[in-house]
């Protein structure tokens, strides 16, 4: 899969080159580019905002650099093209599995007010949120969003059955895990771990899981149902 992420602030992605990101570009399976809007904004102090149009408070980014931007991408035009916005649907597992199945992902980090309306209607194909809360850019929901898609790809995080089991894959929230030592500071792992019957321990997660889930997460059964 191949991600380019547009941004004003591309110093703010140094965690990509880490951990498993950095195994899956290493490996050949992921590209992550990171593209500076200012680069391409005509301006001669690569200014990139401005004030809205019927005022308001704040600052509004340009639509002539985020154009050029993403229009110089080669293969943009089949690209899956998102802007992170508070105004999106909000993201979730669902949507990650489906993201991860794109081979090119095109994500528009929004800064100050947002973007002008025009780039949306002329390149994005959707708007994404990570939750009903407003931050100050779209740097961090699109970390968030690489990290999520990235370990889906087959061969990025290297054991496939790890992300099919992992919380929301299957709607519920993940059981409760334990490694050694069997006791510390008077707790003990659960006698049922460790007794080797594999059906007793799959239902026994599967318990766990769903208590945890009715206890911290109702909605997740709602939507289940």
């Amino acid at each position: 899969m191949r991600i380019d992420i547009l941004t004003l602030f591309p110093e703010m992605f140094a965690p990509i080159k880490e951990s498993i990101l950095k195994r899956g570009a290493e490996s050949g399976k992921l590209e992550i580019n990171i593209i500076n809007i200012r680069d391409y904004s005509k301006d001669k102090h690569k200014k990139c905002d401005d004030y809205t149009f019927g005022g308001g408070p704040g600052m509004l980014m340009m639509p002539q650099p985020i154009y050029d931007a993403i229009t110089s991408i080669d293969g943009y035009k089949d690209a899956r093209k998102i802007y992170l916005s508070p105004k999106g649907k909000i993201f979730n597992q669902k949507m990650a599995s489906e993201l991860s199945k794109n081979n090119h992902i095109i994500l528009l980090c929004g800064h100050y007010e947002g973007v002008d309306q025009r780039v949306i209607d002329l390149l994005i194909d959707e708007e994404i949120s990570v939750g009903d809360y407003v931050l100050t850019g779209g740097e961090l929901p699109a970390m968030i969003i690489v990290d999520a898609v990235s370990r889906l790809i087959p061969g990025v995080l290297g054991g496939e059955l790890s992300a099919e089991i992992e919380t929301f894959s299957d709607g519920l929230l993940e059981y409760p895990q334990y490694t050694k030592p069997r006791e510390f500071m008077g707790l003990e792992v659960p006698e049922v771990l460790l007794s080797g019957n594999h059906q007793k321990i799959d239902e026994w997660r599967k318990q766990k899981s769903l208590e945890l889930t009715k206890n911290n997460r109702p909605d997740l059964l709602d939507k289940n149902n």
